[in-house]
């Protein structure tokens, strides 16, 4: 069996590891000169464990995260060595509620609760699963005087700890692109852009251009694992989606602290404005504040070109100055940054995809919700969103076992 995995972001590669790890002789297309180089290593790496998504009471949301990332870890360490640093993970976040919160803090509460309840329903059996941690204590929310002397009172109403980590996606990409190299049954083909696929009886074929070649070829199953390109690939095999979506640039920047700042505890806040503080190992930080790193938005099939992964001068200097700035006003110590020397700081966008019409600050937004996700298949054309980079190594294997039927 032949199968063509069209996209080189973190879906795309489990894919076809997956797939080749079962015998299947796998071609990898990315449009990129190398695998792992956009969205893939420009956001924060988080395994969400659903403790996030206050905005579903239904607690779908939650339950798909969980299964996600109690099959992220094992699924890697299959295939990187356990003596890289790809799974070392941050320090836990906790989760912080803003002044202008879309959720009380009993909602807050009582929502956290039931996910631990979930988690631990999950783990059952799994408590190596997520990192070797210990998922068992229930998330803690912080006593007054502790939340004063951490995060400043006038914009935060309560913090609660989770045991919720993030890996460095940068860290995880070597290991996974030596594995691919070294796999026998992947053939990669980078700086190949995928413009079209169409049945042809049985097999699946796909048109795919690159500096000097345009080439069509078929294949037993085709895996549609793009990211911002998936929906207009789609279309061109007669798959539309029945519902809006929305293509987001958003921007986050990672820095390693100058010697003798003290590294910064990780959190999230959540139920309303959205921004990240993740401490890695070895004092590198990510920084990400929603209103200020968010640069595009659009509902087009595909999101312009124009968008940039790095920006230019000086929206870069504006951009890190201002997400500095706003994180500051919640974690004071923050502003220990203002006017530090970051000569590395690397300011990076991401192109965030999700079903919903209107963006985060809308309650009712789809984008709270990340339950409809998964594979599409339509005869051998799998189109697969995961969601969140949790849920992509778990979406691997299953679309691996659908191709396959071998678990």
């Amino acid at each position: 069996m032949r199968v063509g995995v069209l996209g080189g972001g973190f879906l795309g590669c489990c894919t076809a590891l997956a797939l080749a790890e079962r015998g299947v002789k796998v071609v990898l297309f990315d449009r990129n000169e190398t695998l792992l180089s956009r969205t893939a290593v420009a956001n924060e790496g988080k395994v969400h464990l659903g403790y996030m998504y206050a905005g579903d009471p239904t607690l779908r949301t939650a339950t798909a995260m969980i299964e996600g990332a109690l099959s992220f870890a094992p699924f890697l360490q299959r295939f990187v060595p356990s003596s890289s640093e790809a799974l070392r993970t941050s320090v836990a976040a906790a989760y912080v509620l803003h002044r202008e919160t879309q959720h009380s803090a009993a909602e807050v509460t009582a929502y956290l609760t039931h996910v631990h309840r979930l988690v631990q329903e999950a783990a059952h059996g799994r408590r190596e699963a997520y990192f070797g941690l210990d998922l068992s204590p229930a998330p803690r929310r912080w006593g007054a005087e502790q939340r004063g002397a951490m995060f400043n009172p006038e914009m935060v109403l309560d913090v609660f700890d989770t045991p919720e980590v993030a890996i460095n996606p940068e860290s995880v990409a070597p290991g996974l692109k030596a594995c691919i190299a070294d796999h026998p049954g992947i053939e990669v083909r980078l700086g190949s852009y995928v413009s079209r696929a169409e049945r042809e009886g049985d097999a699946i074929r796909v048109t795919s251009t690159g500096a000097d070649r345009r080439s069509t070829e078929a294949f037993d199953h085709v895996v549609n694992a793009l990211w911002d390109g998936r929906l207009a690939l789609d279309e061109t095999i007669g798959l539309k989606p029945d519902r809006p979506w929305l293509h987001r640039l958003k921007y986050g920047m990672s820095f390693t602290l100058p010697p003798g700042m003290t590294s910064f505890p990780s959190m999230t806040v959540i139920s309303g404005p959205f921004g990240e503080v993740v401490s890695y190992p070895d004092r590198l930080t990510y920084l990400t504040w929603y209103p200020e790193c968010l640069h595009g938005i659009s509902a087009e099939v595909a999101p312009p070109e124009e968008w940039a992964t790095y920006p230019p001068e000086p929206l870069r200097s504006r951009i890190l100055e201002g997400t500095i700035r706003a994180i500051s006003g919640i974690m004071p110590r923050l502003a220990e940054l203002k006017g530090a020397p970051l000569p590395k700081a690397v300011v990076r966008g991401g192109v965030i995809v999700a079903w919903g019409g209107t963006d985060i600050y809308d309650p009712q937004s789809e984008l709270h919700r990340r339950y409809e996700i998964g594979i599409n298949s339509s005869g051998r054309y799998h189109s697969v969103d995961p969601g969140k980079l949790t849920m992509a190594p778990y979406f691997a294997e299953k679309c691996a076992q659908r191709i396959t039927g071998a678990a």
